[in-house]
Formats: structure tokens, C-alpha cells, sequence
């Protein structure tokens, strides 16, 4: 089964941070988008691995993101 989760990407001091909001806890950090995204997806993977070894259920994808444009 594919799932796609959100996964919010903010700049930080001297790098990249990004979490999911359906799944507490699970964080990644890197140097460049690309690597920041690649780091969230295994990190993704592994904290799946370990819902499902500890015979937790797995979260299903809800959070949903827009941009929303204002005067200023």
C-alpha cells in the first residue's frame, strides 16, 4: 500500500527541518530541499516500520496544505 503524507519543509538556522503532521515526531533536516526530502521519506519509512513492529496502527494521511494570498 502507497500512502502520501504531507510533509512541511521551513527554513531553520543554517538548514532545512521538515515533519509531517500526521506523524508526531517524525522529523528530518538537511541542506537542500532535495536532501531534506529525501531524509523525510526515509525517515517516513522507518517510523512505519516501527508503528507496525510494535503492532501500532498506522496513521492515515489527512492533513491537507494551501497557500492562501494577501494584500500587504
Amino acid at each position: 500500500m502507497t500512502r502520501k503524507y504531507l510533509v512541511v519543509i521551513e527554513q531553520a538556522d543554517g538548514n532545512l527541518s521538515a515533519y509531517s503532521p500526521d506523524l508526531p515526531g517524525c522529523v528530518a533536516t538537511g541542506a537542500t530541499v532535495t536532501e531534506v526530502r529525501e531524509r523525510m521519506e526515509e525517515a517516513i519509512a522507518f517510523h512505519i516500520e516501527g508503528l507496525a513492529e510494535d503492532g501500532l496502527p498506522i496513521p492515515e494521511p489527512r492533513a491537507q496544505a494551501e497557500y492562501v494570498a494577501v494584500k500587504a
